[in-house]
């Protein structure tokens, strides 16, 4: 028996596919770019949540929440902040845009 799955071309942003509007989608998915390089850090030095949160200024539950995808309570500013006490700089580079409208994105080196 053969089924039919049908599937949809992503946009490249999983908030935008799932009807976020696309200005809150850009600052979603930036936000979730820069929280993923964060617990990279952490899991890369082997950090405890309770000890990264003493690092980043924070408690454990907020570690947490960065860990499990849940961005409310962080600003851009907020995570930019948290990748700077984990001994990163964080440049801005602005190019020409592709096409019509830009767009934001994170580039980890």
């Amino acid at each position: 028996m053969t089924e039919n799955i049908r599937f949809e071309q992503s946009s490249g942003n999983v908030f935008k596919d799932i009807g976020f509007p696309e200005a809150e989608a850009e600052r979603e998915l930036l936000k979730a770019d820069l929280a993923v390089e964060i617990y990279r850090i952490i899991a890369g030095r082997k950090l405890t949540q309770a000890k990264a949160g003493e690092l980043l200024g924070v408690d454990q539950a907020d570690v947490s929440r960065l860990k499990n995808g849940d961005f409310d309570r962080f600003s851009v500013e907020r995570l930019f902040a948290f990748l700077n006490r984990l001994n990163r700089n964080v440049e801005i580079r602005i190019t020409p845009a592709e096409n019509a409208k830009g767009h934001q994105r994170v580039v980890a080196v």
